[in-house]
């Protein structure tokens, strides 16, 4: 009886350990949110005469998203449609673009593949900021300054994604099943995009999460690339409006409720494909 009951007394308090670290944790991310969701209830007067974690009574939620979406002449629902024009358009040709190349580079015999690979994972050390500036002389040679595609194109190659469509393409496809579409006669392209791709499907739909958050919460290239504010995303275009809060504060109310709105694509995207990126995260944990 006694035993049992140590067993029991050993389990329950890492086991409570455990469960008070993860609150803390969850009060700690979700702190930030709730503050800024109580933010935006108020004007830019209460913000800092009230109590920063009591809403404002009655709430001036609805006035502040009007004043947001009407502001300047409704300039920040263009930015937000940037946003998921950038990260949309760009998640998806990206994702395509890294699973053919991951593909290429598990499956198919060349020379300087090993080197390619080397080079590929060396660019995933290499940070943003670093490539930045000789993005922008080459996006001037090519007259694509101040356009879309001076954001979207550098947007469509990541060597952090061929990395793991690399990985994702070697756990989820079998070798066999590719020798043996070869002897049936499939040539590599059909074989690549009818049964690779597919059978990569759950590792794919997690590198276009990444790619699409990666895009969305992009902010220097398109500070350096993008002058006219038709053209900003959303991250952009709020702090542009956060630059002018000294001058005139009734613009910090809409950064704070522009963000919180920025935030809600991204957490339905993550919501409806989390079951994704879980098995595509542990795809390579255990090979079979």
């Amino acid at each position: 009886m006694m035993n049992t009951q140590a067993k029991r007394s050993h389990k329950f308090w890492p086991t409570v350990i455990a469960t008070g670290i993860v609150v803390l944790l969850t009060v700690y991310f979700l702190f930030p949110v709730y503050w800024q969701f109580i933010a935006t209830s108020k004007t830019s007067n209460e913000l800092a005469t009230t109590n920063g974690l009591l809403p404002s009574i009655p709430p001036n939620t609805w006035g502040n998203l009007k004043a947001l979406f009407t502001a300047e002449g409704g300039v920040y629902p263009r930015w937000f449609v940037n946003s998921l024009i950038y990260s949309g358009v760009g998640g998806v040709l990206c994702t395509l673009i890294s699973g053919i190349t991951g593909y290429v580079l598990a499956f198919l015999k060349f020379r300087g593949r090993s080197l390619v690979t080397v080079i590929i994972l060396i660019g995933t050390l290499v940070p943003a900021t670093v490539l930045a500036f000789p993005l922008y002389l080459l996006l001037a040679k090519m007259h694509l300054i101040d356009t879309y595609w001076a954001f979207l194109l550098p947007s469509l190659v990541s060597p952090l994604a061929v990395f793991l469509s690399r990985m994702f393409a070697q756990q989820s496809i079998p070798y066999e099943v590719i020798e043996a579409a070869r002897i049936d006669g499939m040539g590599e392209i059909r074989i690549a995009f009818g049964m690779g791709l597919r059978l990569m499907g759950t590792g794919l739909v997690t590198v276009l999460l990444l790619q699409v958050i990666a895009i969305w919460n992009n902010f220097f290239l398109p500070l350096m690339v993008l002058t006219s504010s038709d053209l900003y995303p959303a991250t952009l275009g709020l702090y542009m409006w956060n630059s002018r809060v000294t001058q005139a504060p009734d613009y910090q109310v809409l950064v704070l409720v522009g963000a919180l709105i920025a935030c809600i694509p991204l957490v339905i995207l993550f919501l409806s494909l989390q079951r994704y990126l879980k098995a595509g995260l542990t795809a390579g944990a255990v090979k079979a």
